[in-house]
């Protein structure tokens, strides 16, 4: 970890919080408010979530799973999500794991104009307000895992299904 964390703190509510008071707390509201407003399905959600956690590398972003009332994506959904292309995901969660690592790898490939082939096929699946909110969501994994990858942080907070990340 780069950001040196006292002695007795969590470096996650340390970071997005004391460190710096008057961003942080905003940026962990942001993230909060994609996982509890929503609108998008647990399985477009996760797919889209998922392969920009893993396009970041940030661990504790993969070994995380969004749950909702109990539910969430069963396991090996992560290695369908890797391999959107040829897995059995549905139109909708594959063109969400899609439009995740296009945005996290080739944005200007989105630009508009530039694959009018891509963006028939995702609004004949997704509607504007959709499209609007998963990247609004994108975005903030793709910020936020990518400040816990960088700084160290994602394996000072790995869940306990994955111990031997952490020591990596």
């Amino acid at each position: 970890m780069l950001i040196d964390v006292p002695d007795g703190k969590d470096p996650i509510t340390y970071v997005w919080g004391e460190l710096v008071p008057h961003i942080g707390p905003a940026a962990a509201r942001f993230s909060g408010a994609v996982y509890e407003h929503t609108t998008l399905g647990l399985r477009e959600f996760e797919a889209a979530r998922l392969r920009i956690a893993q396009s970041n590398g940030c661990v504790f972003c993969q070994d995380w799973r969004t749950e909702r009332d109990g539910v969430r994506v069963e396991d090996g959904f992560e290695d369908a999500v890797r391999d959107w292309r040829t897995s059995d995901l549905t139109e909708r969660e594959r063109l969400a794991a899609e439009y995740a690592e296009r945005y996290a790898e080739d944005h200007h490939g989105l630009e508009p104009g530039v694959d009018p082939e891509f963006w028939e096929r995702f609004f004949a699946a997704y509607s504007q307000r959709e499209v609007v909110e998963l990247t609004m969501c994108l975005g903030s994994w793709l910020a936020f895992g990518r400040l816990n990858r960088v700084l160290g942080l994602d394996v000072a907070c790995v869940l306990p299904s994955h111990p031997q990340k952490a020591a990596t």
